[in-house]
């Protein structure tokens, strides 16, 4: 069986965490920023984890990370 393909775009933007759950970025932080509050703008800039419906699909996507 021939060796499977990481999806590279899902590998720049996700990696994987020392338990083995998928870490991700907060989405609006790219622009409008002006009405955003700095609470919720040092909220966005932190890392998320991917929720455990999309664990599985990710895992396709990345099969040696």
């Amino acid at each position: 069986m021939p060796k499977l393909k990481t999806n590279k775009s899902a590998a720049k933007r996700f990696s994987k965490t020392g338990t083995g759950k998928f870490k991700r970025r907060q989405q609006n932080m790219r622009h409008i920023l002006t009405k955003k509050s700095a609470q919720r703008k040092r909220r966005l800039g932190q890392s998320a984890i991917v929720d455990q419906t999309n664990e599985r699909a990710l895992r396709a996507l990345m099969p040696y990370a």
